[in-house]
Parts: C-alpha cells; structure tokens; sequence
C-alpha cells in the first residue's frame, strides 16, 4: 500500500460510521474515553474483547458500528464458504473472556449451543454458521461498553486526543473524546472497471456473484460471463456459475496459475492465499486439462483481454479486496494513507487492524502473504494491542517502557 508522510496521518479522519446507544454503560456527549474501537465485524469483535481482558474498564471503551451484525462477514458475505477451518472458528470463540461464553460451551460437555459443534473441526463452513457465535459475543460485549449505532462522520486531534463526531440517524452530531481509536472499518472488492469501454458490457458485483439466488436471479441463459481472478472467491464464483446457471459460457481471465494451500508439519505454505477445503477439491477436478464444456480460462494480458471481453455481456472482478476508503476532510491526509503492517499504527493513538489493515507476514520460504482470517486476527492483535496502549500522543511516547505480549 502507498507510503505518505507520518505527519499528513494526523490531522482530520472524516469516516464512516445514526446514533442508538447500546446497553452498556452510557455517557455524555464530549465525554472523554480511553478507546473508540469502530467497526463490529470479527476483527472490531475481537479488539474489543482483548481490550476489556486486558483490564481496559468497560466504562471508558466506545464502539461504533452501522449495525452491529458482525460486519460484513455477518451480511454480505454470509452463503460463503470460509477458508479457515471449524477448529481454528471455535479457538477464536474460546480465546476471549469478555465473550461470556459459558466455560466448555463448545466442548460439547453443555449440549448443542451452536450448528458449528456439529461439524468436523479439520473442515470448512460457510462464513453464516460461523457468524452465529459472533452475534452473541456482540451482544454481550454491548451490555459492557458504551456502544453506539451509527457512523463516525469526522475523526480529528484535539487536546492531544482524537475526536469523533457521529453522524446521527436525527441530524444530530454528537462528539466524544479518545485517546485511542481503532478501525476495524473492513475492506470492499476491488474493481478493475473494464466493462466501462465496452457499452453493452454489465457489471455484476462480488456481492451478488457470491448470493447463488442473487447470481442466477441477475443471468440468462443468453449471457456469456467474464470473470476475472483466480483466488478463492473467483473460483467459488466460477463454480456458482458454472452449477447453478444456464449461461452460454464463462470466460475465466486469469494473471497466475492456481494456488493451493499445503499442510507441511506445523505450517501452511501459501495459507493466505491458497485454495482451501471444498473449493481447492472442486478447483482440482475441474480446473487442470479437461474443462467444463461452458468454461474457457485465458490469460488475461491486454491482447487477450480485447479479444474475449468484447464477446461477453457481464462482467464480475473477483481480484480481491481493497481497505474500505473513509471520506477525508483535509486533504492533505491522503486517503491513501499508510499503515504499519507489522503493528496495525497509523498515527499516535489511531491504529488499523482486520481485513482492511492486515497484518504481513514472510513464511520461511519467502512469501510475503497479507493475514486474513478469525484466528490471525485474533492472533495479532494479541501481540499489537500492548503496543498500541503505549502509542497514543498523551502517554509519552519514547519514553522507556516494558512491553509484554499477551497480558
């Protein structure tokens, strides 16, 4: 991701994020809290969690969401299937105390709570089932902190602290005081726009390509459809289409071979961003010499692109995903601004963490892969979080301190 200068990240965040104030504990407007943690998917879930285990008191930790639903992952990507496994979901419920999950909940010693206790722990499950947890854990972690429904419509320093002006369902815009803000704000799929030369060309979101009622709903049996990518979404995509509709043909643009994810001892080679389970099966049966007799695969440089584009009628970019933009205020902080991807900062006191400000990482081979996933989430942020209680511009930084790892 682009590099700006440190100094243009520390001005005026305009964000994302109608006020309804949560169960927990409530205050005034331009109170001042400890952390603002904004955005409610696995990743916000998560930071909160280890804030409050962490002996942050509940009282001084604000959270900001649209809904509350666990995010994207909760709604909109809800029919898909997960890369990571049953076992890997269940230590990401089990790893927080502030979850409240009842102890032993998903040893099976207290009965069913939850369809994913049914399934094999070395398998994958579609990303519904996996949310089922997460809505619980939002719920109860609400009756702790002060939580509010709505949206962040400006984020900016003030008194050595950042303040976030909320954009209210009423008009109103009530402001609130942090001295650490957190965005879990998420990430959107990437588009390369293509279809924008070609007239007749219609694009189809990854939203709705990854919707099977969606998908077919937004088909005929006239259409030739191109999609392009090869990661796991796209070939996900790419089967949807290839079994659950009567299109004339799919036409698959693709820039590297496929990717699979090996298991070697006590480690994943290319764990990120391999295929996985089901997908990675159906990807091998149908993907290597014998095609599907709808399916063509291309590669997708330009000369093959203006050969074979101009033949199809929609067009859907599984290119993977890119950091949800926050509209900005001032313009000299960049909406491209960077981020540390090993520690999650982005100025003293404003850290990013999640799909949208992942955590990188060099396997022992040499791959640098982006970390994406409930359990590397959690992962990180248990070595980072530390880090950032000793980040924000009123704690003095680069004063000598002891940092440890987990609490």
């Amino acid at each position: 991701m682009r590099r700006v200068a440190h100094r243009q990240v520390c001005r005026n965040v305009s964000s994302f994020m109608s006020t309804e104030v949560g169960s927990g504990s409530s205050r005034s407007q331009g109170s001042a809290y400890q952390w603002c943690v904004v955005g409610a998917g696995p990743a916000g879930i998560a930071t909160v969690g280890l804030l409050l285990d962490s002996s942050v008191p509940p009282a001084s930790l604000l959270w900001v969401d649209p809904s509350f639903t666990v995010g994207d992952f909760g709604t909109r990507w809800k029919f898909v299937s997960s890369n990571t496994n049953v076992g890997l979901f269940l230590r990401f419920y089990q790893r927080c105390r502030s979850f409240d999950f009842p102890f032993d909940c998903f040893s099976g010693s207290l009965g069913r709570t939850y369809a994913i206790q049914d399934l094999p722990k070395e398998q994958t499950c579609p990303l519904d089932v996996a949310s089922e947890p997460l809505r619980d854990a939002t719920q109860n972690l609400r009756k702790k902190v002060h939580s509010v429904v709505g949206e962040v419509s400006q984020l900016r320093e003030r008194e050595a602290k950042w303040q976030c002006i909320l954009s209210t369902s009423s008009g109103d815009a009530p402001s609130f005081l942090a001295s650490n803000v957190v965005l879990a704000t998420g990430a959107v799929p990437r588009s390369l726009h293509l279809h924008k030369s070609y007239p007749s060309l219609q694009e189809i979101s990854v939203t709705t390509a990854l919707n099977p009622s969606s998908l077919v709903a937004s088909l005929t049996p006239d259409d030739t459809v191109a999609i392009f990518g090869s990661s796991h979404t796209a070939i996900i995509i790419l089967r949807t289409l290839l079994e659950k509709t009567c299109v004339k043909k799919v036409i698959n643009f693709y820039r590297r071979p496929l990717r699979y994810a090996l298991y070697i001892g006590d480690w994943i080679i290319f764990d990120d961003t391999g295929l996985k389970g089901d997908t990675a099966r159906w990807s091998r049966e149908n993907l290597h010499g014998s095609l599907p007799d709808r399916l063509k695969r291309v590669y997708s440089d330009s000369k093959m692109v203006q050969e074979y584009l101009p033949l199809c009628t929609k067009v859907i970019y599984a290119v993977g995903f890119e950091r949800r933009q926050l509209p900005f205020g001032i313009l000299e902080f960049s909406p491209g601004y960077s981020y540390n991807t090993r520690c999650g900062i982005i100025a003293p006191g404003l850290f990013g963490c999640g799909i949208g400000y992942p955590e990188e990482k060099t396997d022992r081979y040499g791959n640098v892969e982006a970390r994406v996933g409930l359990w590397k989430f959690m992962e990180h942020l248990e070595s980072v979080i530390p880090i950032w209680k000793e980040y924000s511009v009123s704690q003095g930084i680069g004063q000598p301190k002891g940092i440890s790892g987990r609490y």
